[in-house]
């Protein structure tokens, strides 16, 4: 098959080997689209079991294994590869129960190489980088994109220029930007002001944008959807919950789904549900209220990673909804901090925003909109070490957010005990 980009809104077209994010012609966001006979499903099922067995790093990968359903990229000389992807499917009891289901799936993306979600798209846009002859990289981010980008622009020998909103970030995350060797720079306004610089300055060929953007992110984060069907037989659930924030997630979603449908990989179509928090959901309002456009808003919330008021991907994932029959909705910051708890019970450690797609899940039980037996996906985006500050906040009663303290329903304090041994026998007991 032959790559090209198509504009969403206009009957544009252009090669993938132009420096595009926007549409030359209407302004609005470019797919990447192929040409050609479709594969043979079966043929290329066998193919991705086959490719485990191989050493090669592109085999080994989650999301190069997946190749022949993106073949944008000329040459696999060009893929810089850190073995991403290969993410867990793990149950979770606890949050099941709550949410009156038989059993409840959990697919946990922060098992990555820099902790998240952020990695199976930022392999196959870094590769279009090196394939364009790139010797800069540049994002927005609230600080996962930022994480990734630093390891992959490292990995690559590029160097990797970072914005970010100045004390909306998590230390984890900056931690790591800064240890991988990115130029960062904190602005003093919100992420949705980042990410209009660093669009500006990628149009004036300052250096290549890894934002969600770039249309070739979103084609590896279509792997999150091709390795999850393929760890269940190929079998769709139900319904996918995840997390909303810029919506590259959403968009990716939609668009692999709709095309292993086409090609007669699956049948029929999960449904897609999208979280937001109620300080940052200006995605949830577009849908509720039908609107034609989205509106952006200052966006506030806890859960840092999905704190964007102005989703570039907003369009694209309304789509999505649409192919899907999907809906959004939002949450509080209590229910989605009680939720990170709960799923932490099970043994499942993940960051708030993460916890976004399980407070979802029971809203959505709460509201009597679910069956005991439906078969559902939570989509958890970052580990858990992301945001410690935030966990031990919430476990010592100190976490509030804009000045309301925010209860702790699954509290569990650290114990100040004498050190001597009758004092752990108490402890125990």
């Amino acid at each position: 098959m032959s790559a090209y980009l198509q504009c969403i809104s206009c009957p544009s077209k252009f090669r993938v080997d132009e420096i595009l994010y926007h549409c030359t012609r209407c302004g609005d966001l470019l797919d990447v689209k192929y040409d050609g006979p479709a594969p043979d499903p079966r043929n290329l099922k066998l193919t991705f079991q086959n490719r485990k067995l191989s050493p090669t790093p592109e085999d080994q990968s989650g999301v190069w294994r997946f190749r022949d359903l993106f073949p944008f990229l000329g040459s696999m000389t060009y893929v810089v590869s850190l073995r991403e992807g290969n993410t867990p499917l793990w149950n979770s009891p606890r949050v099941a129960k709550r949410a009156g289901l038989q059993q409840l799936t959990v697919k946990h993306l922060g098992m990555n190489p820099t902790g998240s979600f952020k990695d199976y798209g930022m392999t196959t846009a870094i590769s279009q980088a090196k394939a364009l002859g790139m010797q800069t990289v540049l994002c927005a981010s609230t600080g996962n994109t930022a994480a990734s980008m630093a390891a992959y622009a490292a990995r690559a020998g590029m160097k990797g220029v970072v914005l970010i909103p100045q004390g909306q970030i998590a230390l984890g995350k900056l931690a790591q930007a800064i240890d991988y060797g990115a130029r960062v720079a904190q602005i003093d306004g919100s992420f949705d002001e980042a990410m209009l610089l660093v669009d500006e300055l990628a149009r004036e060929g300052q250096a290549y944008l890894l934002n969600s953007l770039n249309p070739f992110r979103l084609e590896g984060q279509k792997a999150i959807v091709m390795e999850l069907l393929e760890q269940r037989g190929w079998r769709p659930p139900d319904r996918i919950i995840l997390p909303g924030g810029n919506l590259g997630n959403c968009s990716a979603f939609g668009k692999a789904l709709k095309e292993l449908h086409e090609m007669k990989f699956i049948n029929p179509l999960p449904r897609l549900t999208v979280v937001q928090a109620e300080g940052a959901n200006p995605f949830a309002r577009l849908v509720h209220q039908k609107a034609s456009a989205l509106q952006p808003l200052q966006a506030s919330t806890l859960a840092t990673a999905i704190q964007i008021g102005n989703p570039v991907s907003w369009k694209k994932a309304r789509r999505a909804l649409e192919w899907t029959q999907g809906d959004v909705i939002d949450v509080s910051e209590k229910e989605i901090a009680d939720a990170r708890a709960l799923l932490a019970q099970d043994g499942i450690g993940c960051e708030p925003a993460s916890a976004a797609s399980a407070a979802g899940l029971l809203k959505l039980s709460n509201e009597r909109r679910l069956k005991a037996s439906d078969d559902i996906v939570l989509i958890l985006t970052g580990h858990q070490l992301k945001d410690p500050e935030y966990i031990v906040k919430y476990h010592a009663g100190d976490l509030s957010h804009e000045g309301k303290h925010i209860a702790s329903q699954f509290r569990n304090v650290i114990h100040s005990v004498p050190a001597e041994a009758g004092a752990i026998r108490k402890l125990i007991s």
